[in-house]
């Protein structure tokens, strides 16, 4: 009896000691049992790194780290360096991304189109509301903050982000998406503050930028989810991304989100800006082409460029979303489409927001395509190329690109060797 009870001590005693471990809470008692271990001594020897009131008031990553995005031009082409964000869009690292949102830093961003950042003064900036309402009102940034605030996730996606044969990694595939946390306050709270008058039917968004930044919306989605953001993932929008305010339009396609927000012009009819004259989505055939994304998914491990070292399991892991609504399913192929597997989803599906997803995978060492696809909350499944050639009535060949906002399959080829490069023209 005894040696039974001096067994099961020395279990529990051990399964303390590891979970102190695998949580990094080490205790004085178990500290000189691990002082002997190659763990602690490679930590207790590692180069020290010097701190500096910067890097101490605002942090810096780990120098181990290099994720850093690139611009469009640099996807296929060398990139031209000297107009670096102002002509071309700029792609997040999302081979790279843990988690379902990507960091500010990263964040992907739309070029300004040859113009500079606005350099605005908070404290002088105002957002008027504007047009058929009952009363007119111009909010300061400090007004603003005085209303219920919201906080969600959601993502932003430019119209661009199509994939094609030439793309080498996930980043230039499906670099002009990222998904963030949005702070501020629902545009219908402004909207019902200023009251709308009856014939209301649209709005015009615009913000400061020169070339482009108006944008017209249906009023039924400002009444719905729009959001008047000030804040990006725990801190204030960054400049490149709108600040100090920035319209963030859930799901629909990236121009409509427009940055340095400054005036909501309430219409009774559609009128054409710049920016609408190029993506016009004033019919409901134009809108389902081309205003909400459909449900979409991306591989970010294995894809290209990335490289399997040897047979055995590994997760097979990636990003979905849907501008419908949420994520229901995500479905994973190793065989070319041929089988279908349901996916781990790594964190609760929200409306218009990426989900995290996962499947273990043992590989054989052989030649396979790889891809996902999502289902959304509406039922509607990710398309392959094909099935949109097929939908629309037109020949498909391998060089077939999906009209409107693309949401199709992407397939990514594993080789022999563990290389993975682009299956584009697989499917």
């Amino acid at each position: 009896m005894g040696s039974e009870s001096s067994r099961r001590e020395l279990l529990k005693g051990g399964a303390l000691a590891v979970g102190a471990v695998a949580t990094g809470a080490l205790t004085k008692a178990v500290r000189p049992a691990l002082a002997d271990t190659t763990t602690s001594y490679a930590l207790n020897e590692a180069p020290m790194v010097a701190s500096t009131d910067a890097t101490i008031a605002y942090g810096v990553r780990s120098h181990y780290v290099t994720s850093v995005r690139i611009q469009e031009d640099e996807r296929a082409t060398p990139a031209n360096y000297t107009d670096f964000g102002l002509t071309d869009h700029i792609y997040s690292p999302l081979q790279d991304q843990l988690g379902s949102f990507q960091a500010t830093s990263l964040h992907y961003f739309a070029t300004t189109k040859g113009s500079f950042v606005p350099d605005i003064d908070p404290a002088q900036h105002t957002l008027t509301i504007q047009g058929l309402v009952n009363t007119p009102k111009i909010y300061t940034l400090a007004d603003l903050k005085r209303f219920p605030s919201v906080s969600r996730f959601h993502f932003v996606e430019c119209s661009a982000n199509s994939h094609n044969a030439t793309h080498k990694t996930a980043q230039a595939a499906h670099g002009a998406h990222t998904n963030a946390q949005w702070t501020g306050v629902l545009l219908s709270t402004l909207l019902k503050d200023a009251g709308l008058k009856d014939n209301a039917a649209w709005f015009i968004a615009e913000g400061a930028e020169e070339v482009k930044g108006a944008d017209t919306l249906p009023l039924g989605k400002g009444m719905d989810d729009v959001i008047v953001a000030y804040g990006m993932n725990g801190e204030p929008v960054r400049p490149q991304n709108g600040y100090p305010l920035r319209l963030l339009v859930p799901g629909f396609e990236g121009i409509f989100n427009v940055k340095w927000l400054r005036r909501i012009n309430v219409t009774d009819q559609y009128m054409l800006s710049m920016d609408d004259f190029g993506h016009l989505r004033n019919t409901p055939a134009a809108a389902a082409l081309g205003r909400a994304w459909g449900p979409k998914s991306m591989i970010q491990f294995p894809s290209g460029s990335q490289k399997l070292p040897e047979k055995g399991w590994y997760e097979i892991t990636g990003l979905a979303w849907s501008g419908q609504g949420s994520i229901a399913q995500v479905e994973v192929s190793t065989d070319g489409g041929k089988t279908w597997t349901v996916a781990e989803l790594k964190n609760t599906p929200t409306p218009m927001s990426d989900v995290r997803y996962g499947l273990m995978w043992n590989w054989d060492g052989g030649d396979h395509l790889i891809m996902s696809r999502a289902t959304d909350s509406t039922g509607a499944v990710q398309p392959t190329r094909r099935q949109v050639a097929d939908f629309f009535k037109v020949p498909y060949t391998t060089a077939y690109s999906a009209p409107g906002l693309n949401n199709t399959i992407m397939a990514w080829q594993v080789a022999k060797d563990g290389s993975v490069t682009n299956g584009y023209a697989s499917i």
